[in-house]
């Protein structure tokens, strides 16, 4: 991408996100899909695998502090031109990714027990969940490593080549599950460890493809000479960004955790509704992750060209398109979710109580399509504490507080919890539209501008 394609008109955005959002959408489904073919083989053990994959999504979210740091950072660098910085970031990115990696892989196996007996997981599932997260935990560093050369090769324009990683990836996911679950020939049925094994070998591939796109793609240098001396202000500038953007995306997973823990409390065929509602609601947001992670690498260069007007016209163009497919899927969600959540379970129970949810996630949905975009876009221009003090403040205080009170104390259960989730979103993202409105962050962008043409030019 170069600044004269970042001109054009919002086509441009549009054409990154749908590969990126096809990516998105088949990388979804390696956790997805082993949900659903579990749920074939033993519908009780969807709970193990929804468990088990709450903590490995913050896992992945304190590994996206690197991955989100590098795609701005490197996107930045191209819009200015500083190639010379573009090699250090990405060294430091990886050197960083292995110490978190490892301390992440030591805590899953001393902390799993008690995390899940404090999710009051049930002893039906207990061990199977335990087994799944063992498993695909003791392969994080492959998780890391490959969201971080996919940052890279996304800020470079490459969006349809790393889709295509994320086609190959579910082919073999599925074609893994279909043997290690159910078992073919001489290999035994593994169940639930059968379905974790599948995700480890299909990203572990994916890694090497990614790799391989890496180097015949990009000019992009993995030396040891980049972290000598170490870079310290790269790693500052990674951590300044990435901190706050984590913290704000861990804090909002914590809280779902917590959700997890309430959602529990009902019993198993609840668990099992809120998992299949929970993949449905995935279906209706993943574009609009997809059309904001385009618009953050525009804007992101933009910035770096130092162009702000254009840069906030792409934002709320991006704003408007996200509501749209958003509200516009989960409407059809709503009209055909006997059909939909008959591909996962004939359960009459389950069919009518995931009906009401996803009445109630239309209007979550309204609040989340604008937190995506918004958070991405505010990170973009370096606008980074307030959307992650504004997460903790309103995931805690409405979706873990009402939820607790509408669902626990005041008995409607699942609906309750779903519609204390509703009012975080909706409240949190009319806070980021006003924020965002004040135009504020051009005054930080213009200082920042400032700082870096004086270190040049000293």
């Amino acid at each position: 991408m170069n600044l004269s394609e970042a001109k054009k008109s919002n086509s441009i955005i549009f054409k990154m996100s749908v590969p990126i959002f096809i990516e998105l959408l088949l990388q979804m489904l390696v956790g997805n899909i082993d949900q659903i073919m579990i749920g074939h083989f033993n519908e009780i053990y969807v709970g193990a695998v929804g468990n088990a994959n709450l903590i490995i999504n913050l896992i992945i979210i304190v590994l996206s502090v690197m991955s989100v740091s590098t795609t701005v950072l490197i996107s930045r660098y191209l819009g200015s031109k500083n190639f010379g910085k573009i090699s250090e970031v990405f060294n430091t990115s990886i050197v960083m990714l292995f110490i978190v990696s490892t301390i992440i892989t030591v805590a899953i196996f001393t902390l799993a027990t008690p995390v899940f007996r404090w999710m009051q997981v049930p002893e039906v599932i207990f061990n199977e969940t335990k087994t799944y997260l063992f498993v695909v935990g003791a392969f994080t560093i492959v998780q890391g490593l490959y969201m971080t050369y996919t940052a890279a090769l996304r800020s470079y324009g490459f969006m349809k080549n790393v889709m295509l990683a994320a086609v190959f990836m579910n082919i073999i996911n599925i074609l893994g599950n279909f043997v290690l679950i159910n078992g073919f020939l001489l290999i035994p049925a593994l169940g639930v460890k059968g379905a974790a094994i599948s995700t480890v070998a299909s990203r572990t591939i994916g890694l090497i493809f990614m790799v391989y796109l890496f180097n015949i793609k990009t000019d992009i240098e993995v030396s040891t000479k980049y972290l000598k001396p170490f870079p310290k202000n790269t790693m500052k500038n990674l951590l300044h960004i990435g901190i706050p953007s984590g913290a704000e995306e861990l804090s909002y997973h914590l809280s779902q955790t917590v959700i997890m823990k309430f959602v529990n409390f009902f019993g198993t065929t609840v668990i099992t509704t809120k998992v299949y509602c929970s993949i449905l609601a995935n279906f209706a947001y993943i574009y609009s992750v997809a059309i904001s992670q385009a618009s953050q690498i525009v804007v992101s260069y933009l910035i770096g060209s130092n162009n702000l007007k254009l840069a906030n016209k792409k934002v709320w163009s991006t704003l408007v398109v996200s509501m749209v497919i958003s509200l516009s899927i989960t409407l059809l969600l709503y009209i055909f979710s006997d059909n939909i959540l008959g591909i996962f379970t004939k359960n009459p129970e389950i069919l009518a109580l995931g009906k009401k949810i996803i009445f109630v996630e239309f209007f979550l949905e309204i609040g989340r399509s604008i937190n995506i975009v918004m958070v991405r876009c505010l990170i973009a221009v370096e606008d980074v504490k307030f959307p992650a003090y504004m997460c903790i403040f309103s995931a805690w205080t409405f979706g873990v507080g009402f939820g607790y009170i509408f669902g626990v104390l005041m008995g409607a259960g699942l609906v309750g919890i779903w519609i204390g989730m509703a009012m975080d979103e909706c409240i949190r993202g009319l806070i980021l539209i006003l924020r965002f409105k004040t135009l504020g962050w051009t005054k930080k962008v213009k200082k920042k501008r400032r700082e870096e043409l004086c270190f040049k030019q000293g």
